[in-house]
């Protein structure tokens, strides 16, 4: 289970905001310390730079200062893979200072062997990648084995007592059945909780074919969650998963969760890149957010539905209003 000081860390900061009349505030930073990977998986963006790029990294200094100058509750520190950088351990432990909760996401083929650099914490919790079972994870990784590595991993870091969730993006082809078999097994690892998001078609990606269509995305979820069971565990809001099923209309809130990378604060957010800025207040005060999202018409959202751009759109939900808490309260007791 989540820690009941994270979920009143993150509670108190949102009605804070609220109380003083902020629209846009972050909730979750995406610090990316590197884009190298020991991976080449089909569906990143990520690792397509040429190798000046990615030899860059984010020092544990910078880091910190992203931490904040952002002033979000939760870092989520991908990549890349975060364990192939060789201060991560440093990178951790001062945000752990900061009492920031930390998402280390990682593929898990160093989880055991880096494991010894961290100790297990309520501010620290790897946030492991999984997509669907060994036929269907290994696939989308572009290698054979990863599933079995990533699972020992998973096994090794709940035995020692850290936190632990995985994270996985569906595609277009996935299979629900398949997909509701492999939550059982990733249930039974000893897991706080899953994750889960359809893919985004970054531009960069050298698989473009396999990326979802929002009305694919609604369909998929729908028979996924259908008669849901009670020994899953989700480490996302329950109005964020209502979205997914199109129970709920959002738009997005790319401000939610900005992305600080070795370019700087990443315009608008995550998964775009049209340009950076070298802070986080000329992020927030020169982006113009009306072009992003949804409804704003701009066809490079028109099918994302990821839980960077509309995880923060349902807490902002649940605390808006008594009537986004009851509908929170309704999905949780659902669950």
């Amino acid at each position: 289970m989540v820690p009941l000081s994270q979920v009143w860390t993150v509670a108190s900061y949102v009605i804070g905001k609220k109380l003083k009349g902020v629209k846009r505030y972050p909730l979750v930073l995406m610090l990316e310390p590197l884009f190298r990977c020991n991976l080449a998986c089909a569906g990143c963006g990520k690792i397509q730079y040429p190798d000046h790029i990615l030899n860059r990294r984010l020092t544990p200094e910078q880091c910190w200062a992203a931490a904040e100058e952002c002033g979000a509750p939760i870092v989520s520190i991908a990549g890349g893979e975060p364990l192939v950088h060789k201060e991560i351990d440093r990178i951790v432990e001062g945000l752990i200072r900061m009492k920031r909760y930390i998402y280390l996401c990682s593929n898990a083929l160093l989880l055991k062997k880096r494991l010894d650099l961290f100790k297990p914490s309520k501010y620290l919790t790897f946030s492991i990648h999984l997509d669907g079972l060994k036929e269907e994870h290994d696939e989308s990784v572009c290698r054979e084995g990863v599933y079995e590595t990533a699972v020992e991993g998973i096994k090794e870091a709940v035995k020692r007592g850290f936190r632990v969730t995985i994270n996985s993006t569906l595609f277009d082809g996935a299979n629900p059945e398949r997909v509701r078999a492999f939550f059982d097994e990733a249930m039974r690892l000893g897991i706080e909780g899953i994750m889960v998001s359809p893919g985004y078609s970054y531009q960069k990606a050298p698989d473009q074919e396999h990326f979802l269509q929002r009305n694919k995305t609604k369909e998929l979820f729908k028979q996924i969650l259908k008669d849901r069971k009670k020994s899953w565990k989700f480490n996302l809001s329950p109005l964020f998963l209502e979205f997914l099923q199109g129970n709920i209309e959002y738009d997005c809130t790319p401000w939610g969760n900005p992305t600080y990378n070795v370019f700087g604060w990443q315009k608008p957010c995550y998964l775009l890149q049209d340009g950076y800025a070298k802070s986080f207040k000329e992020l927030m005060e020169s982006t113009p957010w009306e072009k992003y999202g949804f409804r704003s018409g701009n066809p490079k959202c028109a099918n994302c539905m990821v839980h960077s751009g509309y995880e923060a759109t349902a807490v902002n939900d649940t605390f808006g209003s008594w009537r986004g808490f009851a509908k929170t309260v309704k999905a949780t007791l659902s669950l």
